[in-house]
């Protein structure tokens, strides 16, 4: 939520839709009658914060669980796929993305209320958003990514979608929706994927609908975002007050729902997390007292150095901004990293998200995430990968479900043709993805050619 660009002219109809829905995408589906599929020879990173590289194991699937991992013998009626030379990992997890856009290049901000007027305006216009929300989520899937959490988005689509793929009906990674933001008049990227309260109870009017959604989660728009800013030095200006977060939060908590909140200021940090805010997302520098804030309330902090890079590193021309957007830019990239490695040193929970929609972050480079967790915060290779799948589930609470290559979770696999601790470019192509049981082998990822050529400029 770097930039107000989340919503693109690609996200309502055009004429290029087409494009968007025929992506191409190489599924091989697991039918027939094989009693297990076997992957042998692979070298295994199993996604454990402790996790070290085991060469020649076996991992068995079947019926969308892992079954067995070792030296694995198979029966004639068990299909085998040989990974010799292949890293076998878990499924990416990104705890932060919005469906409705694709962070294709954009060289001026778009005009999103307008946009979303008309992407909501008819059933007609919905379903073809939400057929534009799927080919995305494909879109990081085939990059590796077999579970999203989706924080903003376009009234209830995010949970039809989820619907959807969860009844079979739609391939998909799995998402974890919370439907559309609340935030407050004049707020962060409302008219778009925040609605605006004009009171506390009207927020918690809001908690109730999006209860009535079945969302997994609620999000709220606490601080102003880089493009909100009207002066240097301003931004992630505190906009939500602290009677409101509280109600919408113990409005949540009553349901079982946690909140995740965007926070891009020191001020905005300690507001959320002392009024019951679970996940801040960006984040900012922290003092003791929002340390000890964190660790009362047991809140984590999400980091998202994906959208922040390209408005803080690129020139000012390629995205269409002032010199006063990219000053205030500077500072939210340098705050959020430094919030992240003090929170690291403190014992509080960080993970990891792109922000999927802002220009230049897209849903198929969430390894990019990962090597700028490792190159800015300081962490190592392994500790990424562990923080983007086991560490992130645990944060959205399936971490019995996903997040590591272990005997009885789901089968969500990520395999790379070289190893991805040794470069995370290893994983911009994947050899194979594994989602719920379901395999697909050499997946095709369309790529925006502007949007790598500018971001490898800052790959090192």
């Amino acid at each position: 939520e770097i930039s107000e660009c989340l919503v693109g002219s690609e996200m309502c109809i055009r004429d290029s839709y087409g494009k968007l829905k025929n992506r191409p995408f190489s599924i091989i589906i697991v039918t027939g009658d094989f009693m297990k599929t076997i992957f042998k020879n692979c070298t295994l990173l199993d996604g454990t914060k402790d996790m070290a590289a085991r060469e020649n194991i076996d991992v068995a699937i079947e019926n969308g669980k892992i079954v067995e991992i070792g030296s694995i013998n198979p029966s004639i009626s068990d299909e085998v796929i040989d990974l010799s030379g292949k890293y076998l990992m878990p499924g990416l997890i990104n705890l932060h993305v919005h469906l409705p856009a694709g962070g294709k290049p954009q060289n001026k901000p778009m005009k999103t209320t307008l946009l979303t007027k008309i992407a909501l305006s008819s059933a007609i216009s919905r379903e073809l958003v939400l057929k534009m929300c799927h080919a995305y989520a494909m879109q990081g899937l085939m990059a590796g990514v077999t579970t999203v959490r989706a924080v903003g988005g376009l009234d209830n689509l995010d949970t039809r979608l989820r619907d959807k793929i969860n009844s079979g009906k739609l391939d998909g990674p799995r998402i974890l929706a919370a439907n559309f933001a609340i935030g407050v008049p004049n707020g962060h990227m409302v008219g778009s994927v925040t609605r605006p309260a004009q009171s506390v109870a009207d927020a918690v009017k809001m908690v109730d609908e999006l209860k009535s959604q079945n969302v997994d989660l609620i999000k709220l728009m606490i601080t102003g975002g880089v493009m909100d800013a009207k002066v240097k030095g301003e931004p992630g200006k505190l906009m939500m007050k602290a009677d409101m977060i509280k109600a919408c939060c113990d409005r949540a908590h009553g349901y079982g729902l946690k909140v995740a909140a965007h926070v891009q200021s020191p001020e905005g940090v300690r507001c959320a997390v002392e009024n019951g805010v679970d996940s801040i997302e960006h984040g900012s520098t922290l003092t003791q007292r929002e340390i000890d804030a964190f660790k009362k309330h047991n809140a984590v902090l999400v980091c998202t150095i994906s959208p922040a890079l390209p408005m803080a590193k690129f020139e000012r021309e390629t995205l269409g901004i002032s010199e006063a957007v990219q000053y205030n830019s500077n500072i939210v990239y340098n705050n959020m990293i430094s919030g992240s490695k003090t929170a690291l040193e403190n014992g509080i929970t960080v993970g990891l998200g792109t922000d999927t929609g802002c220009p230049y972050t897209t849903h198929y480079n969430m390894w990019r995430e990962l090597h700028y967790f490792e190159k800015n915060v300081g962490v190592s290779p392994a500790f990424a990968l562990y923080t983007a799948t086991l560490n992130n589930a645990k944060i959205l609470g399936i971490d019995d479900i996903t997040g590591s290559i272990e005997v009885g979770k789901c089968a969500d696999i990520l395999v790379s043709n070289s190893n991805p601790l040794d470069d995370f470019r290893a994983l911009s192509q994947p050899y194979m993805v594994v989602c719920r049981g379901k395999i697909y082998k050499e997946p095709k990822i369309e790529k925006y050619e502007k949007c790598e050529y500018e971001l490898d400029k800052y790959y090192d």
